[in-house]
């Protein structure tokens, strides 16, 4: 079968395009700009990439057409599919019919921590002796892909609140259907196509509504806007993780966090010491360990596949150090998240000092959504570097150096940085190739 993808250069759609083509697929794809590393990712597995969107792209004529959900009405590919009358379908659908259904599922869903748990997860059944398959929004460095077909019982997919499609606004991790489905945490995010937390939460009702009843949910406690989506119901067996009498407890054994205990109902069952920082990072690793003891993997197998975690890329990534000067990249894109990273990295580094770059990127960042928010979630920086882009639709107050293009950001970096300097990159897009960039300018 003859399978295009349009927005394949999306992490998530890239994902789905590996998936087909180890199914044996013929795979094609589109997207507005072909750009690594998922097109690199992409040409390695001998997928055809177009750059731009035309009708042309659809020659030969596919089988089925699978559309992003950055796709939209009047995309000159969209409106060629539908005056063609070709099969279509969104990429979690085709996931759910062509991949999911016959599979054990695990799912990780919640505003943080998705993309890191789910690769910890994968790697704790990986290590236990399995072949899962996965789906994941970033790139777990114990794989180096995204996404892979595996083979049975087991499929492990990062659960997206995001729609689907511009023809199902329904969230993806509706369609996945899971027996073991961990909720991180729930905030407010998305603020392009939610009204409200409400909003999201109804779509969390729903996809608990699809859990069935000799399946688990492993939640955290403590956490009101979690809670208020359980009490709308559920028919599914819980575990807690956390603290308070919580089923499921991880306790630190040093300040940042990078050895810790493992309590599961009150009994000390296992301890991970791993290159890891940060509170956030240890909560990630105990839903990965809960996650695969309901698959049935030891506790004692699962902490010490984590004590061989490597991360994932953009994850607090160390990306070069020059001249004592370290570079890391982060995907930070919620004050939650950019708090959690800039605590983990103080507590690693201690007074040494720390140069926090941030490029408000995503719709929600550019609505001006956390603006109240946000100088208090720098406050663990020394300095606060801010891009500022035209896209920006609110000005900044609190934060005293703002840069409009990237160039005279880097120049400025070079200028104040000095010996055991960390210059922490955040944003949740490409920011211009600044990583590097700023890594050889250092030199």
């Amino acid at each position: 079968m003859h399978i295009h993808i349009l927005g394949i250069c999306g992490t998530f759609m890239a994902g789905i395009a590996a998936i087909a083509k180890q199914q044996g697929h013929i795979v094609t794809g589109s997207d507005a700009a072909t750009y690594p590393p998922m097109s690199t990712q992409l040409e390695n597995l001998g997928v055809k990439l177009y750059s731009g969107y035309s009708a042309d792209n659809l020659e030969p004529t596919p089988d089925c057409v699978i559309i992003g959900n950055v796709i939209s009405r009047g995309n000159p590919e969209v409106e060629a599919v539908f005056n063609q009358a070709l099969p279509y379908i969104s990429g979690p659908q085709w996931l759910a019919e062509q991949v999911l259904a016959k599979r054990w599922v695990l799912a990780v869903a919640g505003t943080h921590g998705k993309t890191t748990t789910t690769s910890m997860l994968t790697w704790i059944l990986e290590s236990a002796g399995f072949n899962p398959g996965f789906l994941i929004g970033g790139v777990p460095e114990n794989f180096g892909i995204s996404a892979r077909l595996g083979s049975d019982p087991f499929f492990i997919v990062e659960a997206d609140e995001y729609d689907s499609a511009f023809f199902d606004k329904r969230s993806k991790f509706v369609h996945y259907r899971p027996r073991t489905l961990a909720l991180n945490n729930l905030e407010f995010d998305h603020a392009d196509i939610f009204a409200d937390l409400a909003a999201i939460q109804r779509q969390f009702h729903h996809l608990i509504r699809t859990v069935p009843g000799n399946g688990l949910i492993i939640h955290k406690n403590a956490e009101p806007a979690l809670d208020e989506v359980l009490e709308q119901g559920c028919w599914t067996p819980t575990e807690s993780l956390g603290e308070n009498n919580a089923d499921w407890q991880a306790k630190s054994l040093i300040a940042d966090y990078g050895h810790f205990e493992v309590w599961y109902q009150n009994q000390r069952v296992g301890e991970v010491k791993w290159d890891l920082i940060g509170q956030h990072n240890l909560e990630n690793g105990l839903a990965a360990i809960a996650s695969s003891h309901h698959a049935g993997v030891s506790i004692e197998q699962a902490c010490d596949a984590l004590s061989n975690f490597k991360s994932v890329k953009r994850r607090l990534e160390l990306r070069g150090v020059i001249n004592n000067i370290s570079v890391y990249d982060d995907f930070a894109h919620h004050p939650t998240a950019i708090t959690l990273t800039l605590d983990a990295l103080r507590k690693r580094v201690g007074s040494e000092r720390i140069i926090a770059v941030l490029e408000p990127r995503s719709r929600t960042m550019q609505m001006g959504v956390h603006k109240d928010t946000l100088a208090g979630a720098l406050k663990d920086a020394d300095i606060v570097l801010f891009h500022q882009s035209d896209d920006l639709e609110w000005s900044i107050e609190g934060i005293t150096e703002i840069f409009n293009k990237v160039d005279p950001l880097i120049e400025h970096i070079v200028k104040i940085a000095s010996n055991d300097d960390h210059i922490l990159i955040m944003s949740n897009g490409g920011f211009e190739n600044i990583h590097n960039r700023l890594l050889d300018a250092l030199k």
